[in-house]
C-alpha cells in the first residue's frame, strides 16, 4: 500500500492523528527531505523503524521504479513532502500514477492543506476555485500565463516564494487588472501569521514597499474575472432568433434559446423577433 501523508504546513499540532501511527508502522518513507522528515518525527514523539530515503524534484525518476518494487513486494511505503500533501505543488504524481498502474492500492492520511486554508481566509468566493501552483520564473511566461488566466471565472489559488512576490503581484495586476481583488497569505498557522487583502495594485505595492521584503511561505489567492455584460440591439436579437429557427426550432423555443444564451428578458426578444 503506498499512504500519502499530510504533513503540518506550520503547526505540528495540526497534524493528523493518524499520521503517527502511519508513520511509525511503515516499511518505507519516502522523504522530500530526511532532515526536516527527522526533526518531525522528534516534535512528533514518534519512534520510526522504517528506511527512511530522500524523495525530491531531482531524484524522483530513478526513485520511483525502486519504490514500486517494495510496494510489489509487499511493503507499505508512506510518502511525506516538507508541508501540506504529497503531489499537490510537491513531488509524489509520478509515483501515485506508477503505483496506480502497478495495481498498488493508494490511499491518503490527509491533513493541513496551504490552499484551503487560504482560500478559507481570503475573503473571496470559494464555491468555485482552481489551484494554479507556482506562476513561471521567467517575466515573459509569467505574463502569458496570466493572459491565458485573465477571464478565469474561478477564484484562483497560486503559490508562490518571498522574493517573486512582488513581481507577480505586479504581472498579475498588469494582466487581470488593477483593481480585481485578492489575498496574500503568508505563514499559515504559524506565529508570524498575516492575511493581506485589498487589489491587485494595492498588493503590487504593499510587497514593493514592504521593508526586507515579503518573507515566509506565500500563497495568492485571486478572484475570478466578472462576466461582462454584453448589449444586444433589435437587429441582433432578431438574427439570432433567425438562426435559432433556421436550425429546426419552432419560433417559441428559439426565443427561448435565445434568452437562455443571452440573458435578455424575454418580452424584448419576443419583439425584436416579431419587429
Amino acid at each position: 500500500m503506498l499512504i500519502l501523508a499530510a504533513t503540518p504546513i506550520g503547526q505540528v499540532a495540526d497534524a493528523s492523528s493518524r499520521l503517527g501511527p502511519a508513520l511509525a508502522a511503515a516499511d518505507v518513507v519516502a522523504a522530500e527531505d530526511t532532515r526536516r522528515f527527522r526533526r518531525l518525527v522528534s516534535d512528533l514523539g514518534v519512534e520510526v523503524t522504517a528506511r527512511v530515503v530522500s524523495y525530491f524534484e531531482g531524484n524522483e525518476a530513478a526513485r520511483t521504479p525502486e519504490l514500486v518494487d517494495h510496494l510489489r513486494a509487499g511493503l507499505t511505503v508512506v510518502l511525506v513532502t516538507d508541508a501540506g500533501m504529497p503531489s499537490v505543488s510537491d513531488p509524489g504524481y509520478r509515483l501515485v500514477a506508477a503505483a496506480i498502474d502497478a495495481g498498488v492500492t493508494v490511499t491518503t492520511v490527509p491533513g493541513p492543506s496551504a490552499v484551503l486554508a487560504a482560500l478559507a481566509v481570503s475573503g473571496l468566493p470559494v464555491d468555485r476555485f482552481t489551484f494554479e501552483g507556482f506562476a513561471p520564473r521567467k517575466a515573459g511566461d509569467r505574463a502569458r500565463v496570466f493572459g491565458e488566466l485573465a477571464d478565469e471565472r474561478r477564484t484562483m489559488v497560486f503559490f508562490e516564494s518571498p522574493h517573486r512576490t512582488a513581481a507577480t503581484l505586479a504581472a498579475m495586476a498588469d494582466r487581470f487588472g488593477p483593481d480585481r481583488r485578492a489575498a496574500v497569505c503568508r505563514e499559515l498557522t504559524k506565529t508570524y501569521e498575516e492575511v493581506v487583502r485589498g487589489s491587485l495594485a494595492e498588493l503590487a505595492t504593499w510587497a514593493r514597499e514592504t521593508e526586507n521584503g515579503v518573507r515566509g511561505e506565500i500563497t495568492v489567492v485571486v478572484d475570478g474575472a466578472r462576466p461582462v455584460a454584453r448589449t444586444y440591439d433589435t437587429a441582433a436579437l432578431a438574427a439570432l432568433v433567425a438562426e435559432a429557427e433556421a436550425t429546426g426550432m419552432t419560433r417559441k423555443d428559439a426565443i427561448a434559446a435565445v434568452v437562455a444564451s443571452t440573458g435578455v428578458r424575454k418580452r424584448e426578444v419576443y419583439e425584436a423577433a416579431h419587429a
